[in-house]
């Protein structure tokens, strides 16, 4: 029974991004409702990084060059306003083209071009940047950056984030971080990552298992439920030392932590009464109220942008549905009725949709989303078994695993459905959650 008990809480845990006026800026923004299903990205042509100093660089040099312009056509292309032009090889050898002008690449299809140039200043790195209207023919702004050449890629985030602020007027996801488990020999550890995959670094070394990562960034922490003390409670990792804390503990299990929006509070199931009910606890673990108290299972609780309500998923109507309420608890209404088994909703940024993970004909675990109606459901994948979605910070983009192409890694996903990219290659990793802006 012991091991039965096990199984099914594993089960039930591991469902649940040159100064202008303000008009002159209004020209170039762009407005994109990140609502809807036929987004036609922005083209941008990034051009590769040039030396513009009059020294000899050396061949690590320029390979640093080239390592920063990818860095910022990745970051640009994986935005889900735009898409990266690539240069044409055909287009230049038929036109016997040694460098593209801005008419060439308008020809390309750019909208906006960016070049890169560079310098090595006191054994630095320095690069000028330069956003170009393709089709007006003219700069629009530029700045630079100067860093140490070991900060080569926060480097090229740095630059995309500025281009994507001064088309969009919206911050950039590209020094954000992501955090996920895997599963190493019999333990799972709680991972962190840049946002597209890279630098990966080992955040516990417990030894046991340990699921549902949820970071804090008014404490820096991740909390996640671990078995460390035998029966799942609530612990935290401090990212900068490392060290793991206990939380809180309660009879029963402690699992499906969600941190408010505004840090102060945890919404997690809790089964200390026998049942698996949703609370809310203060950011050191004490209860403040339990929110809810029906038949069946209640789990994956997860809360509005505004942090006024908290969607979360129930078998009190026999299978696992979505179902909404006040922050409180009260007003308790149920959400979906399209699939048999919905579970591990999340809220988009604009608070009027929930993704979340569903049960279809075929018995594969897909990602759906729906508006907080209960109206226009969607299916957004249709290959493995996809589960454990979260938003990205700029809520237009969803990070989620999947077993696809492997026993489970990590993907995104634009909030439409398309783009899904591979960010883990590994296998056995699971549980993502992508943390706010730095």
């Amino acid at each position: 029974m012991k091991l039965i008990y096990c199984l099914s809480l594993l089960l039930l845990l591991a469902l649940s991004s040159y100064a202008q006026s303000d008009d002159e800026l209004g020209q170039y923004r762009m407005s994109v409702d990140v609502s809807s299903k036929d987004i036609q990205p922005t083209p941008v042509g990034i051009d590769r990084m040039k030396y513009i100093g009059n020294q000899y660089i050396t061949r690590d040099d320029s390979v640093l060059m080239n390592y920063i312009t990818r860095i910022v056509q990745d970051d640009v292309d994986f935005h889900a306003d735009f898409e990266f032009v690539p240069i044409d090889s055909f287009y230049l050898k038929t036109y016997e083209i040694k460098e593209l002008d801005i008419l060439g690449w308008q020809r390309l299809g750019a909208d906006y071009l960016v070049r890169l140039e560079a310098e090595f200043p006191s054994n630095k790195i320095r690069v000028r940047w330069k956003l170009y209207d393709a089709l007006r023919q003219q700069q629009i702004t530029k700045d630079v950056l100067t860093r140490e050449k070991s900060q080569w890629r926060t480097m090229g985030h740095e630059i995309a984030n500025q281009i994507v602020k001064y088309l969009t007027g919206e911050d950039g996801i590209f020094l954000s971080k992501i955090f996920f488990v895997k599963k190493m020999g019999d333990a799972k550890e709680i991972f962190m990552a840049d946002y597209d995959g890279a630098s990966e670094i080992q955040l516990t070394n417990t030894g046991v298992i340990n699921l549902s990562p949820c970071y804090s960034p008014k404490t820096n922490e991740v909390f996640f439920t671990s078995y460390l003390e035998d029966d799942p409670k609530l612990f935290k990792v401090n990212i900068s030392t490392r060290k793991v804390s206990k939380v809180a503990e309660f009879k029963g299990i402690v699992a499906a932590p969600e941190i408010s929006p505004d840090g102060r509070k945890i919404a997690c199931v809790l089964s200390k009464d026998g049942n698996s009910e949703i609370y809310v606890l203060d950011i050191h673990g004490r209860i403040i109220k339990r929110l809810t108290n029906a038949r069946g299972i209640d789990s994956a609780p997860t809360w509005s942008p505004d942090g006024q309500m908290i969607a979360f998923s129930s078998d009190r109507s026999g299978s696992p549905q979505l179902y909404l309420m006040d922050s409180d608890g009260l007003n308790v209404r149920r959400l979906t009725y399209q699939s048999g088994y919905n579970d591990s909703p999340i809220w988009s940024s604009r608070g009027d949709r929930i993704t979340f993970v569903s049960r279809t004909r075929s018995g594969r675990f897909d990602l759906a989303s729906i508006d907080t109606s209960g109206n226009d459901y969607r299916i957004y994948t249709e290959v493995g078994m996809n589960e454990n979605p979260h938003f990205s910070p700029d809520g237009k983009h969803i990070i989620f695993s999947s077993t696809r192409l492997s026993q489970g890694d990590i993907y995104t996903m634009d909030i439409n459905g398309k783009n899904q990219r591979r960010l883990t290659r590994t296998g056995k990793c699971t549980n993502p959650y992508w943390g706010p802006l730095e």
